[in-house]
This record gives C-alpha cells, structure tokens and sequence, in this order.
C-alpha cells in the first residue's frame, strides 16, 4: 500500500471539504444574513474572524488543499510528464487544478476584504458616518463578488476532480 498517496489524498479531500464547505456557506447564508441583519453584523464578522479565526482556519485549509494536490498530481504524472497530462485523466485533473486556483487566488481577496471590513468596523462608533458607509457598501459589493466567483471556480474544481477518472476528451 502507497501511504503517501493515501495520506495525501487524505489531506486534499478533508481539507477541501473545509475549505469549499466554508466558503459556499459563507457566500450562500453568512453573507445574506450578514446583510440582513444590519448593524449586529460587524461584530458577528469580527468574532468570527477574531475569535474564531475563521480567515486563517479558512487559508490553511485552502494552503493545504493545494500543496497536497500539487503533489497528488506530480505523483500520477510521473513528475509532470506531458503524456499523462494530456490524457481526459490529466486534462480533468488539469482543468480540476486550474479551477481550484482560481478559487484560491479569490479567496485571497475575500480575506483581504474580509479584514477590511473588521477593521472598518472596529472603526465605527455607533451609527456609521456616510463616508463610512460608502467604504463598507463597497467592500461588500467587492467581497460579494469574489465569493461568487470562489463558489463557482471551486464547484468547477470539485465536479472536475471527481469526473475526471471518468472523463473522455
């Protein structure tokens, strides 16, 4: 038996459950009833990213997701040999990597915005002032954005690596 391999395979998958887990529920409920709840959501973002160090918990998953994956492929590539590359293994896989890139590199600026926004809030006293106001309806649109994005790049990347045994090109 290949430890390595099962190890590795370990990692990427939990730590891409955790990963891709948190951002859909992130983007798809936390974020809407962040919105809905109005001036409470300040503190709820800052408790989570503070206390909880969601951002981090969320960037080590996504760090180790990747390494993990990289390497998984290095291994079924032969050290990244263009003839299994090619193959619709390869090419899913391939196209499985590129995706979850994507969702990496948006994820990067979700952080970004999301720490943005903490630190706009630990700013706020009371009832925001109108320039404050525009910083946060901004940074929201923006980080609204990007989860978007991440959700989708990284649907794409879990459908692609799961077909792509199966795939036929």
């Amino acid at each position: 038996m290949d430890y390595l391999h099962l190890i590795l395979r370990i990692i990427h998958i939990g730590a891409g459950v955790f990963w891709v887990g948190g951002v859909l529920m992130m983007t798809f409920f936390i974020a809407p009833t962040l919105g809905a709840i109005g001036e409470g959501g300040p503190k709820f973002v800052a408790h989570l990213v503070k206390n909880l160090k969601f951002t981090t918990r969320m960037s080590i998953a996504a760090g180790l997701t990747a390494l993990a994956g990289a390497w998984l492929y290095w291994i079924d590539s032969s050290g990244f040999q263009s003839a299994w590359m090619m193959s619709s293994v390869g090419t899913g896989f391939g196209l499985g990597s590129f995706f979850g890139a994507v969702g990496f590199v948006f994820g990067i600026l979700i952080g970004r915005a999301t720490n943005a926004l903490v630190n706009l809030g630990g700013q706020m006293q009371g009832k925001p002032s109108a320039e404050q106001m525009t910083q946060l309806q901004t940074l929201q649109r923006r980080q609204g954005l990007y989860s978007r994005i991440a959700s989708i790049s990284l649907i794409l990347s879990v459908l692609f690596m799961a077909m792509a045994r199966f795939l036929v090109f």
